[in-house]
């Protein structure tokens, strides 16, 4: 009989809590055993109906119960659980995307402590072909991102240039630059842009455009590549999260497709 890995997942927000049900229904060779969340009395009550509860525990020790740790936590805290994921060796999952582009010194460590950085999907379609054409030459990869103003609220860059999304009346753009830019001044909006950029041709020449759109219901993402071996075009609209329209309804369904991949018999995809 196949043994089931466990995870850990740090965050109980709009992503983390949907991986923490739909692992609690079920997953064939998945077993939930640990969660961590910044208000402990919501979590708990959150857990309550869960047939099998998951232990709660801080941010640092949920490497010390699981295989896989899933982060699905605010950025601001993302190295904390990273680095303890990574110094033990295991499968570390990382919904902020964004947060590891200014980090990429985890995978020097990764490689040295015998951990795994898989990075999940999100909203990102294609991803497969980017991986794809990256194996050749590849001339230019763009994304352009249009959100709802409230969507991209609170971003650092915003601050900074002193833009207020409650003012936007009409479609605006409001960042143009490459990903590890865009990493930086957005962290809760470019996780998209930054599994992107790990896929193709890296953070500095995988370039981005931040439109906010006053009336969008969806979030759309348009990529465009140019390689050797094929020129493409890609768009996708995800239904923002009622509980935080920051990220869409298809991120924990990602994480959620990336963990089967990773005990699943058979793997579609490269």
């Amino acid at each position: 009989m196949r043994l089931e890995k466990t995870v850990a997942i740090a965050g109980l927000g709009a992503i983390g809590l949907e991986v923490a049900r739909a692992l609690d229904k079920g997953v064939d060779g998945l077993r939930l055993v640990a969660v961590s969340a910044r208000d402990q009395a919501k979590a708990g009550a959150n857990l309550a109906g869960f047939s099998g509860r998951p232990r709660l525990l801080p941010l640092e020790a949920l490497a010390d119960e699981a295989e896989i740790v899933v982060e699905c936590a605010p950025a601001a805290v993302f190295a904390q659980v990273a680095g303890a994921a990574i110094a033990r060796g295991r499968i570390f999952v990382p919904a902020s995307v964004g947060a590891l582009l200014p980090r990429m010194h985890l995978v020097e460590e990764a490689r040295r402590s015998g951990a795994r950085i898989v990075v999940p999907t999100g909203a990102l379609l294609g991803l497969d072909a980017v991986r794809a054409a990256a194996e050749g030459s590849v001339e230019s990869v763009t994304i352009e991102t249009r959100k709802p103003p409230r969507g991209l609220e609170g971003a650092p860059y915003l601050a900074e240039m002193g833009l207020d999304m409650g003012a936007v009346t009409e479609p605006m753009l409001v960042f143009k630059g490459n990903a590890l830019e865009a990493a930086r001044g957005f962290p809760a909006n470019v996780n998209v842009a930054a599994a992107l950029a790990l896929a193709g041709i890296g953070p500095e020449r995988t370039m981005v455009e931040i439109w906010a759109i006053p009336g969008l219901a969806r979030n759309t993402h348009t990529i465009r590549v140019e390689a050797a071996a094929a020129r493409f075009t890609m768009s996708i609209e995800g239904v923002p999260s009622e509980t935080n329209p920051r990220t869409g309804k298809l991120t924990p369904l990602s994480i959620l497709a990336c963990l089967r991949g990773l005990v699943s018999t058979l793997k579609v995809g490269s």
